[in-house]
């Protein structure tokens, strides 16, 4: 095999496949990315089982052929050679068995010897041409991943909340993702005309991929059949395992009324909680809601460091409350809320409250308070 390449069109190409592999023992088949060069194309497979990614980049082939190499190592040496053509060439020994790759840029006195491994040991990529795939808007799909891809729990022992849920009621769309402590939810009218799937239970890697290398124009073509998610955009094709398990009942989370509520400046609120969070003891994560007239008072302690006190203005016209809750259920959905003002809204001081920007838009965050401190 060898065929010559444009060394920055293919560090984004690696750059994904580094981000689906998941092991980094160079020993493991799971830590190579598959190179397949035909016709003028590369073909690139990367994954970990659960998560498979395939990508074709337009290349110069001058012999065809197929072999796999260490990801990481790889990610490397394209990193710091100069910008320009790059050669690559696998060579073999006098029985005409591969014996590694050469990797240089063209013109130049630099040269990487990279060993292989078989492509016949490389896994099944489970990607599909086949599925019925349906198309939504790029830039609404990734606003909504945004809005709750960071609410999914981490305990594997409640696997089925390791994922985000995809429901299809009507032509709505809706997100949700919890950890059992706070929930996000995302919900939108783009399925119009798309035929009922089931719900499923999704994988967050993938959709971090999604979010950060899908484009916002036009279109993303996914399909969800057989236990599987695949999602298609410009030459990049993404399939992944769905969530076992059942879903929590999140519609009874919903506070059906909550009558008191306020709104802060955003900006005050990050500025705010930034300069709070230096004294927040970090395991716990306390922090305490002073809701009062006028305004919101925002305090915190750090075990026997000290304390951090600040007050901005409110839109509060109730019965003073103090709330304690997680700094970071607070900070998360800050960095994604595109409005200028939040709303606030909850009914006593250890019911749920709800997070949203004003004007109320088609996603909320969910977050249960904590226990205050003796």
């Amino acid at each position: 095999m060898k065929f010559t390449f444009d060394r920055d069109a293919m560090i984004g190409e690696v750059a994904i496949a580094q981000e689906i592999i998941s092991t980094k023992n160079a020993g493991s088949i799971l830590s190579n990315v598959f190179l397949s060069a035909s016709g003028n194309t590369l073909t690139i497979k990367a994954t970990d089982v659960k998560v498979s990614f395939l990508a074709s980049v337009p290349v110069q082939v001058l012999e065809e052929g197929s072999t796999t190499v260490y990801c990481d190592k790889f990610m490397g040496i394209l990193a710091a050679l100069p910008a320009g053509e790059v050669e690559f060439v696998q060579q073999a020994d006098d029985g005409g068995q591969p014996q590694g790759v050469i990797i240089r840029p063209v013109g130049k006195k630099i040269k990487f010897e990279m060993r292989t491994m078989s492509e016949e040991k490389f896994p099944e990529v489970a990607v599909s041409e086949d599925a019925p795939y349906f198309e939504v808007g790029a830039k609404e799909i990734k606003e909504m991943i945004a809005q709750t891809i960071f609410a999914v729990s981490s305990d594997e022992t409640r696997y089925f909340m390791n994922g985000v849920y995809f429901e299809k009621k009507g032509d709505l769309l809706n997100m949700v993702a919890t950890d059992g402590r706070r929930m996000g939810f995302s919900s939108k009218e783009i399925l119009a005309g798309v035929p009922d799937f089931p719900a499923a239970i999704i994988h967050p890697k993938v959709l971090g991929i999604v979010l950060k290398h899908c484009p916002d124009e036009g279109n993303i073509s996914m399909a969800i059949v057989d236990k599987m998610v695949f999602f298609k955009f410009a030459s990049y094709r993404f399939g992944a395992a769905l969530i076992d398990g059942q879903f929590p009942a999140y519609e009874r989370v919903i506070p059906a009324s909550q009558p008191n509520s306020f709104t802060v400046s955003k900006d005050e609120l990050v500025s705010a909680m930034k300069r709070v969070a230096l004294m927040v003891d970090k395991k716990a994560g306390r922090i305490y809601f002073n809701i009062e007239p006028g305004l919101l008072r925002i305090t915190s302690r750090q075990s026997d460091l000290g304390s951090a006190d600040e007050e901005i203005a409110s839109s509060y016209e109730g019965e003073n409350t103090v709330i304690a809750m997680n700094y970071r259920y607070i900070d998360e959905p800050l960095r994604v809320i595109g409005a200028d003002r939040i709303a606030f809204e909850f009914s006593e001081e250890m019911k749920a409250v709800t997070m949203r920007p004003e004007p109320a838009s088609h996603y909320f965050h969910i977050i249960m308070p904590m226990q205050k401190e003796a």
